[in-house]
């Protein structure tokens, strides 16, 4: 069975990128563009993993992050950080809410950012 990730992201060239190596990896790529969208999409879809910006219009990230980490049913999927902002004091927020990784998007290629969706998905 494919399994489903949900990207959290207003970038809309990065979801087109991403999608197309996802799908190479039998990997279904499901696309919300704002923080409002993004947690109607976790909670329709139930993906097996979550890759989530923060800096988002509508619902900032933080936001969908804590409501996600409220809910029973939505909890313990597996969450990764995808995002510009490498300030410690974020990363110790979004670390404390319970998040799997925290990936600064400068920092990875989309090469790595697969690789570590893969080592989550199938430990």
């Amino acid at each position: 069975m494919k399994n489903k990730i949900l990207f959290i992201e207003d970038e809309r060239a990065l979801h087109k990128s991403l999608k197309e190596i996802l799908e190479i990896e039998n990997i279904e790529l499901i696309s919300a563009f704002d923080g409002e969208e993004g947690l109607k999409k976790v909670q329709e879809e139930r993906p097996d993993l979550i890759l989530l910006d923060l800096i988002l219009p509508k619902l900032h990230g933080f936001d969908v992050l804590k409501k996600i980490k409220e809910d029973k049913e939505l909890q313990e999927i597996p969450l990764i950080i995808l995002t510009n902002l490498e300030d410690i004091n974020e990363v110790e927020k979004v670390l404390e809410l319970g998040v799997t990784t925290y990936l600064s998007k400068s920092s990875y290629t989309l090469m790595e950012i697969v690789k570590k969706i893969k080592e989550i998905l199938n430990p």
